[in-house]
């Protein structure tokens, strides 16, 4: 290790500090929905679908929280192209899950109004965190291609 890998590790941007910690929440959260219904693009997954679903989302948050830690160049992409995805999957949703599958789902009542600004105010969140990213690619400097 030089002593420029040293300085870059010892003084990281508090924002990709702030990124790294967001990723690795994204990452618990995903993970405790394991064998909970999934929407994804659409539809409701039940099951052993639901779980394959989660499971594979859990990785891919996992993976952007070692690839943040790591400072690597292509999880800036990957980033990117994630949150980009989760937008599009709440748009999706939402025009496409009615209400009444959704309170058939979770055996209760869902109140649209809720479930409406809940969601885009996610989709915004996450619209604003993709401009950080975006804004700050130069703290991505590990143009490695592997995590390990």
């Amino acid at each position: 290790m030089t002593n420029a890998d040293e300085h870059d590790e010892v003084h990281r941007p508090l924002g990709l500090n702030l990124l790294a910690g967001l990723y690795l929440f994204f990452f618990l959260v995903s993970a405790s929905t394991f064998g909970n219904p999934f929407p994804f693009l659409g539809k409701v997954y039940l099951g052993g679908a639901a779980k394959a679903l989660v499971f594979v989302d859990s990785l891919l948050c996992l993976y952007l929280f070692i690839g943040i830690m790591k400072r690597q160049v292509l999880t800036w992409y990957f980033l990117l192209g994630y949150n980009l995805f989760e937008i599009v999957n709440t748009i999706v949703n939402l025009s496409c899950i009615t209400r009444e599958e959704l309170e058939k789902v979770v055996d209760g009542k869902v109140h649209q109004e809720a479930l409406l600004v809940n969601n885009i105010a996610a989709a915004l969140a996450i619209l604003l965190l993709s401009q950080f990213i975006y804004r700050h690619k130069h703290y991505f400097t590990n143009k490695g291609k592997y995590l390990f």
